[in-house]
């Protein structure tokens, strides 16, 4: 499938071509078995497996694990994938099969952190890893990891050691980094020692209290760590995953109760599902996984050490909540997103136990008018997605919005944290005026328009397209 990018000039339509929305290749790190949570975030990955080429799991250790690996769970967990994936499938093509994946189940040394770092200190895992940067293929390696990087940190070093220069470059630049906070001394190491590799992360460890601040707690955290409302609490408690995950089947049996919170590590991979939502190379348009920004941050009292160059970290988005309040902060930029990715993972568990009739698949919006598009302050934008369908010929809603945050056009409604009113913004056709009044100087820039359709299926499906706006004088 090609994303074909269009650009508005007053009245001509200019087709660019972007480069092919291809599978992510996807290289998980996993502390599996230090509490319920990587098991529970496994699960769910698996359930979208069709969506990535996987290119490795791996079980490492971490601060809450130092002294042993469990890769024996990741295959417990992949077997029961097995039996249903053959369902799975029926639902939605690509899955790999259970063989597949069990090839590509790996483990690094039962050591913490640095010393698990420098010459001979190779693992299987970190082996792995290095072949799969390797491999001859232009797209990116996604290295989400759950536990401590250390096998990265080990794979990383030896490329280091043993290649030049330019082929140390080139190997960097194959990599994108998504860590849950520093869950080792690796993570800051790896920033300070390679500058030019991108990596996403809260930083922090827990001792200093940095999950509670982290971005990716926005994934369920709200009752555990009591730092943040707004988000609905209910679809993330057990009582609600034991109604839709745990009863289903035999993946969802190897779904465990949360100790702390769920699935703190699903972040990782959220924003690589092909939702039309989020763009992975930009991790500063948001999407399910959350929203980050480029910077350097300031030293906190739960950093292991000062940062010493930008990296993708936390950003905050204004969302209304299901208190009818509206909250700011970087959890916000996660948990606005929280029914939709519930109900995704609920239906996907549905495709491991019904056949295609009676389960439900997602919409496929459609928009009607340029994905880009070129205005001027004062101008009207119209905006079309007659066309979109349900494969499933469920009735359709409609809510188009702007993501002000993920947009550079800075405007204000100083009292409400929507700042752009769209005209009929429930409909399939919808328009508004560039504003005017309220923006900040120099008045040029981009706005960032969602389009969310949903099913009326059970349960109710989300997917999204995107319109930038290119404000300009």
């Amino acid at each position: 499938m090609k994303i074909i990018r269009f650009v508005l000039i007053p009245l001509l339509i200019v087709t660019l071509p972007l480069a092919a929305a291809e599978k992510p290749r996807v290289f998980v790190l996993t502390d599996i078995e230090n509490e319920p949570d990587d098991a529970m975030s496994m699960v769910r990955f698996l359930t979208y497996a069709n969506q990535f080429d996987v290119e490795g799991l791996v079980a490492t250790t971490s601060i809450h694990q130092k002294n042993r690996v469990a890769p024996q769970r990741i295959r417990e967990i992949v077997s029961a994938y097995a039996k249903v994936r053959d369902n799975l499938e029926a639902n939605e093509p690509g899955f790999p099969t259970g063989d597949y994946l069990l090839a590509r189940i790996s483990e690094g040394l039962p050591v913490y952190g640095m010393n698990g770092v420098g010459e001979g200190k190779d693992s299987p895992g970190s082996e792995l890893l290095i072949r799969a940067v390797d491999r001859e293929d232009p797209r990116p390696l996604w290295v989400t990891v759950w536990g401590g990087p250390s096998v990265l940190a080990q794979a990383l070093s030896k490329v280091r050691t043993t290649r030049p220069p330019g082929a140390l470059a080139k190997f960097v630049a194959k990599l994108r980094v998504y860590t849950i906070s520093d869950q080792d001394d690796t993570g800051p190491w790896l920033r300070q020692n390679f500058p030019g590799l991108f990596y996403i992360v809260s930083p922090g460890l827990s001792a200093g209290g940095a999950y509670h601040h982290a971005t990716w707690s926005g994934i369920s955290g709200d009752n555990f760590h009591g730092r943040f409302a707004g988000g609905d609490t209910w679809i993330v408690s057990n009582e609600w995953l034991d109604q839709n995950i745990r009863h289903k089947g035999p993946l969802g049996a190897e779904y465990p109760l949360w100790k702390y919170l769920m699935e703190g590590d699903t972040p990782s991979f959220l924003n690589l599902v092909a939702n039309g939502l989020s763009d992975p190379e930009h991790p500063d348009w948001g999407g399910w996984g959350g929203r980050y920004e480029l910077y350097t941050p300031r030293m906190q009292k739960w950093f292991l050490q000062p940062e010493t160059r930008p990296i993708w970290s936390d950003a905050q988005d204004e969302v209304m909540g299901s208190d009818g309040k509206w909250h700011t902060g970087n959890h916000e930029t996660i948990w606005r997103w929280r029914e939709a990715y519930q109900n995704d993972f609920a239906a996907r568990m549905d495709w491991t136990i019904m056949p295609y009739a009676k389960a439900n698949h997602p919409p496929v919006p459609k928009l009607t008018t340029p994905a880009e598009i070129t205005a001027k302050p004062g101008q009207r934008v119209d905006l079309s997605a007659e066309g979109s369908t349900d494969p499933d010929s469920d009735a359709l809603s409609y809510q188009w919005f702007c993501y002000a945050e993920a947009g550079t056009l800075g405007i204000s409604s100083a009292r409400s944290g929507q700042p752009l009113e769209i005209r009929d913004s429930d409909l399939a056709k919808a328009w508004f005026i560039v504003p005017t009044s309220r923006v900040m100087p120099p008045g040029t820039g981009t706005l960032h328009i969602i389009l969310a359709v949903t099913d009326h299926g059970t349960p109710r499906l989300t997917r999204y397209q995107r319109v930038i706006v290119n404000v300009v004088r």
